[in-house]
């Protein structure tokens, strides 16, 4: 009886306890919510009374005509620094007629004069002039510890005082060097708009062969005019024909002046542009009324300060098919199959980096400025070897001007001065096959080199538009008096160069520590070479 008793004491004890127990958890469950809730006010009136703080700051600054948000003192620009380009209207003095500037070649119907109607050319004012230093910031990113001062450009486009009477100007266009989507384009866009956008009364040639063209009697400069160059933006290379080298100084200022040339359009890449400020120069020491302009053209994407050249997104476009084949073959190619594809890219990767990225398909990219290293814990052969046992194939992209620290530096130049380079993509198929071997496996290796395909097509979409964007520039600023500049897109706005600054640091190379790199690292995995 006793041991009952005892039993149903302890049993009440138990419950007792247990009640407690879970009325103190009910308690402070009830607590916490209860402190949830008023953390959770506290939070959402501390919310509103920010925001209404910052809607009342916001009408202040507005009201003060001041940008919304908020002023940070450390990041502030206290000094611009103009890149200042050389004006005809310094020197000589202005031949232009007319007040304003306007487009011409517009075409309205005249139903007064005639019973049928009739079309004839109009002209209509631009909706934006550019104005004295109207200019593009050069360094659009701020951050702590910058200086307080940055560089701008002359931004590009119809300028409000023309130096010429766009009637008697005579022109000339020449393209140098290799060939790039995009030529024909540019070639089309500046006699459209020195006869359209103008009314260019006077000769227009089309100078054949490059610099050479000038003098070589085999190479009879070509007349023309909007109807001559309708279509060939349709055609890949260059309607002018090209080549490398061949610029004569005294020759070249024959045929200006025997031809009463008042604007010269070069296009051509950073040597081209060097023998283009080279004329310049002389017009200014002969007092020749002569503007020169060069349209940057390199299907690397190595001159300096533009955000990119004409042509360089629709060869990354072209290399696309080219890895997409090389997958092909690689997959289905056995034993072990590995597909590489060489690319441009003699000094710069950036072809090479941006094909890469963008088909996601590539295993191992090799460029100029990040070291090639064949074997150990970083070596790529390795990689190659791990990523075609793990999904039976592999895919190698190769800039052409990559792996010089192992094969050699060229003593040999081309006629433009161009380095001639080592055959990287064959030397690396050798080193592929042979490591493959050593390791006790066979290498099947299928080598593309589409190089000279890529450069031979026509310019895509994004590059068409651009194309146009330049060539109209380059027209708006020689026609405003401008000389010795080039044109280029800068922070996505289009700008006047001095060509000296442009070309100094020209070739550009893509930077190792940088963004695109590192996405293609995130990309192939391959190991990363760059040294710290």
């Amino acid at each position: 009886m006793t041991s009952k008793n005892n039993d149903s004491t302890l049993a009440l004890v138990a419950t007792a306890a247990l009640a407690s127990v879970a009325t103190a958890v009910i308690t402070h469950a009830s607590l916490t919510r209860k402190h949830k809730a008023v953390c959770d006010q506290i939070r959402a009136d501390a919310y509103e009374k920010d925001s209404s703080e910052k809607e009342t700051a916001a009408m202040e600054q507005t009201k003060r005509g001041e940008p919304i948000g908020t002023q940070i003192p450390s990041l502030g620009i206290d000094g611009i620094y103009l890149w200042e380009v050389e004006t005809l209207g310094s020197r000589f003095m202005r031949t232009k007629r007319r007040s304003i500037n306007v487009m011409h070649g517009l075409w309205k119907i005249d139903s007064e004069r005639h019973e049928k109607h009739q079309i004839t050319e109009a002209s209509t004012t631009y909706n934006k002039l550019i104005g004295k230093n109207e200019c593009i910031l050069a360094d659009i990113t701020r951050k702590p510890g910058m200086k307080p001062h940055t560089r701008a450009y002359i931004r590009a486009g119809p300028c409000e005082q023309l130096h010429f009477d766009p009637h008697t100007v005579n022109a000339a266009i020449v393209t140098c060097g290799g060939l790039c989507p995009g030529l024909n384009n540019v070639i089309r866009e500046i006699v459209n708009s020195l006869v359209k956008l103008y009314g260019t009364e006077g000769n227009v040639y089309g100078i054949r062969g490059g610099f050479a063209g000038f003098y070589d009697p085999s190479m009879e400069p070509i007349l023309l005019d909007p109807e001559v160059v309708k279509d060939i933006h349709h055609q890949g290379g260059t309607f002018l024909s090209s080549s490398r080298g061949g610029f004569d100084i005294d020759k070249t200022m024959s045929f200006i002046e025997k031809h009463s040339i008042n604007q010269l359009y070069v296009i051509g890449g950073d040597g081209t542009h060097r023998g283009a400020f080279r004329i310049h120069e002389e017009c200014m020491k002969k007092k020749l009324n002569v503007a020169v302009a060069g349209i940057p053209k390199t299907i690397d994407n190595d001159v300096d300060h533009i955000d990119r050249s004409f042509g360089f997104t629709s060869a990354v476009e072209a290399a696309l098919d080219a890895i997409r084949c090389a997958k092909v073959e690689a997959k289905c190619n056995l034993p072990n199959g590995v597909g590489i594809v060489k690319l441009m890219g003699r000094s710069a990767g950036f072809i090479a980096a941006h094909a890469s990225i963008s088909s996601s398909d590539v295993d191992l990219c090799l460029v100029p400025e990040v070291p090639t290293v064949l074997e150990g814990d970083n070596g790529c052969l390795p990689h190659v070897l791990q990523r075609v046992k793990n999904q039976g194939f592999a895919v190698i992209v190769v800039a052409e001007g990559a792996g010089e620290e192992l094969l050699g530096e060229s003593t040999e130049t081309d006629a433009s001065g161009n380095k001639k380079l080592p055959m990287i993509g064959e030397f690396m198929r050798e080193k592929i096959v042979d490591y493959f071997r050593d390791n006790g496996e066979v290498a099947t290796v299928k080598y593309i080199d589409p190089s000279y395909m890529i450069r031979s097509i026509p310019a895509n979409a994004s590059d068409s538009l651009y194309c146009m964007q330049l060539a109209q520039n380059a027209v708006h600023g020689a026609m405003a008096g401008y000389t010795g500049f080039s044109v280029g897109l800068c922070n996505n706005k289009m700008v006047l160069l001095p060509i000296p600054q442009l070309v100094a640091a020209s070739p550009r190379m893509m930077k190792s520590n940088g963004r695109t790199w590192e996405r293609v690292l995130a990309l192939t995995r391959q190991p990363n070479t760059v040294e710290e």
